[in-house]
């Protein structure tokens, strides 16, 4: 990255307005057509629609909880659609987007906050790991890995095919905790192939930016030696050519970065919280006009990209996944609770069996009345 664009550069990395209008960068571009542009909303809509029926699963009482991600679209699926195959996604537990850019069924998503699973996912076959609930856990887990891809020569040769990286999400409250600054570390002691993406959505539950740093926190790379840069968090087209760039040094042997995608989280931090406590409403109000939706959508319908049937059309596709979570969601099997004994180690100790089976059989009794 240049120095303009990184660190000491001082900017927001922005390539379309909330207006939907195109503007140049001098070291970021977006060379995708209109076509792409159209999935990319595409992508958005539905993962907006995912979230909106999870919220309303939960407060119907068919989850325990729910993690937003109302108004953040944008940075997830402008990330999510800069991976190439073989990169490794860490997320935290609001990733929603990108877990649907690895082609992770949104069911599987339900299962986990439904307590049927812990996430059903093969997290190898999608190289998306399982959500991580303890608060910047994942960035340690992310910065080992890419570690292990340095040390087994997976970074570095120039191959498009095989050079791969690792990038782990998390949010602006995470930077204050002590995982995330050291893996800032050894990331860059060891010039791990891996991209620090934290989307700074202003609020930390309900614990202002203003409280987490004095500083801009892109600018925390500063201290552990990596480029940092901020990019409009609710501009896909920006957030995925800073991703890009910012994957491929690292793919090619040059170390981490650190991405703040500046956006902002237009609903509750969970389904437990209530953001009225906290934050005004032209806060909110003021947000809403610079929906990372509604200005891909003003951009494309210009362009001529998109007209009314397609955006109809886009509509059912949206009513039949949400149909369709709704249906297998509620017909969720519940889970063979003696089966939390197993894996817990790699080859299962007889005292763990004998407990095993000694559940099994209370639970049993439950089941034949007595």
């Amino acid at each position: 990255m240049s120095e303009h664009s990184g660190s000491s550069g001082g900017e927001l990395v922005q390539l379309l307005t909330p207006q939907g209008e195109r503007i140049d960068h001098p070291d970021f571009s977006y060379s995708g057509s209109d076509d792409e542009i159209a999935a990319h909303l595409r992508d958005m809509v539905l993962v907006r629609r995912i979230d909106a029926e999870a919220t309303a699963l939960q407060r119907q009482g068919e989850l325990g909880i729910w993690t937003s991600l109302l108004g953040q679209e944008a940075a997830q699926i402008g990330a999510g659609r800069a991976l190439r195959s073989q990169d490794v996604v860490f997320p935290s537990y609001r990733e929603h987007g990108v877990a649907w850019c690895r082609d992770v069924d949104p069911l599987r998503l339900l299962g986990l906050f439904r307590g049927v699973d812990l996430g059903g996912w093969d997290p190898h076959a999608a190289k998306f790991f399982l959500y991580a609930i303890v608060i910047g856990a994942q960035t340690l887990h992310a910065t080992g890995y890419a570690m292990g891809l340095e040390k087994d020569g997976e970074v570095g040769n120039n191959d498009p095919e095989r050079d791969a990286a690792v990038i782990s999400y998390f949010g602006d409250g995470a930077t204050s905790q002590g995982d995330v600054n050291e893996s800032f570390v050894f990331a860059s002691s060891y010039n791990a192939p891996v991209v620090f993406f934290c989307q700074n959505n202003q609020w930390a539950i309900s614990e202002p930016i203003e409280r987490q740093s004095r500083i801009p926190l892109y600018r925390r790379a500063d201290g552990f030696g990596f480029p940092g840069i901020r990019v409009d968090g609710n501009d896909v087209l920006a957030v995925k050519a800073v991703t890009e760039q910012a994957l491929e040094r690292a793919r090619s042997g040059n170390g981490p970065t650190l991405i703040e995608a500046f956006t902002y989280r237009m609903g509750a931090h969970t389904t437990s919280d209530d953001p009225t406590k906290y934050r005004l409403d032209d806060e909110l109000e003021q947000w809403r006009g610079k929906d990372p939706i509604e200005r891909v959508k003003a951009y494309l319908s210009r362009a001529g990209a998109i007209d009314q049937a397609w955006l109809e059309e886009l509509q059912a596709e949206s009513d039949a996944l949400a149909v369709r979570l709704r249906e297998d969601c509620l017909t969720m099997p519940d889970p063979d609770v003696a089966a939390s004994f197993e894996n817990v180690y790699a080859e299962q100790t007889p005292y763990l069996a004998e407990q095993q089976a000694a559940y099994a059989e209370y639970t049993a009794s439950f089941e034949e009345g007595n």
